[in-house]
């Protein structure tokens, strides 16, 4: 057999697998239709920015187009619900992809207060007036009042609370059965606004430029750095503690 007809072999055998690859996946505006209805803001940019992250390493065609396949919808999807429902940062979702692999167990959320995966978004998903907040969480309507007056917790236009005053307000009820008022905890309300401030300083240069890619990567940013200062806050506490004399078995 000639060299010429071994290269004839290797293309046709080249183009069949390419074809039963591209008959097995879709393509990337076929995956944004797959995932926008239960992600409304998902985007073409936004996956190619999760591609460049590393979160997702779809196929290409010999002419570079994107196909992606069972597995790398799957994976997405998983991404974008971490990122969604947890609010970690993509560095802590890579990680936990490569160190598990999909189909494991999702990341635990403690819901202690004191892990980075406890920060996560809620606005939109619960609508309470300030009666049913204080009913579901066991406070005084006067209680929420107070949360309100030094900021800790905000209502919508609308006047009603959300997830996130949901949340503060559940922690708060725990902290009123030891005796803590809603006025020990003014401070909580200017380290949120200094940290905040930190924040923004540091991500808004990325979030204010014109390229998509570059605003992601503001919002990743700012996720990271939420992350980094919630756990920063549980270390500095704890090693306080330690030093005040913290019982040995919660050491």
């Amino acid at each position: 057999m000639t060299q010429a007809s071994d290269r004839r072999l290797t293309r046709a055998s080249s183009d069949r697998r390419q074809t039963r690859e591209d008959e097995a996946s879709i393509s990337i505006g076929e995956v944004l239709a797959l995932l926008q209805r239960e992600f409304p803001d998902i985007s073409v940019s936004k996956i190619r920015f999760l591609e460049s992250e590393g979160l997702v390493r779809p196929l290409r065609t010999q002419a570079g187009y994107r196909r992606f396949r069972e597995a790398d919808i799957a994976r997405l999807h998983t991404v974008l619900t971490l990122q969604r429902d947890h609010y970690l940062p993509l560095k802590v979702i890579r990680e936990h992809l490569e160190g598990t692999g999909e189909g494991s167990d999702p990341i635990a959320v403690h819901g202690t207060g004191l892990h980075p995966a406890d920060f996560r978004p809620g606005a939109g998903r619960l609508r309470l007036d300030r009666d049913e907040l204080a009913d579901a969480v066991g406070l005084t309507s006067t209680t929420i009042d107070e949360l309100v007056a030094i900021g800790l917790i905000t209502p919508t236009p609308l006047g009603t609370f959300d997830q996130e005053a949901f949340t503060i307000c559940e922690i708060v009820g725990r902290l009123t059965q030891h005796g803590i008022e809603a006025r020990h905890l003014r401070a909580f309300r200017v380290v949120a606004d200094r940290d905040a401030g930190l924040i923004e300083q540091v991500a808004n240069p990325h979030r204010v430029r014109p390229s998509a890619q570059d605003r992601m990567r503001g919002d990743e940013i700012t996720r990271e750095l939420a992350a980094l200062i919630i756990g920063l806050h549980a270390a500095v506490l704890r090693s306080e503690l330690v030093r005040e004399g913290l019982p040995d078995g919660l050491r």
